[in-house]
């Protein structure tokens, strides 16, 4: 069984900084790739960045040049940078880890940016 642990939201200002990791457990074979959602209360959840297991990155319009996304393959964490946050980046992060089979997610960890 894998599990997702996702760590390190909270409530900041906004222009402030948050790091969020993501940590899977478990037997993993042939991670494509792994990445973060969010969702928003009353919105659909969203990519924000993705990462392959080759190194390759997709990121979200609104979060280009604010968010990095990082991953350390040999111990299957994923990281997501956010800098210059802004109130409407305020939601539900979640943790995503896609096989060749089936997609996995976190719990989700929440991020409040106050104006």
């Amino acid at each position: 069984q894998v599990q997702l642990v996702e760590s390190g939201g909270g409530l900041v200002q906004a222009g402030r900084s948050l790091r969020l990791s993501c940590a899977a457990s478990g037997t993993i074979f042939s991670i494509n790739f792994m990445g973060w959602y969010r969702q928003a209360p009353g919105k659909q959840r969203e990519l924000v960045a993705l990462i392959t297991s080759g190194g390759n990155t997709n990121y979200a319009d609104s979060v280009k040049g604010r968010f990095t996304i990082s991953r350390d393959n040999a111990k299957n964490t994923v990281s997501l940078q956010m800098n210059s946050l802004k109130p409407e980046d305020t939601a539900v992060y979640y943790c995503r880890l896609g096989t060749n089979n089936r997609n996995y997610w976190g719990q989700g960890t929440q991020v409040t940016v106050s104006s």
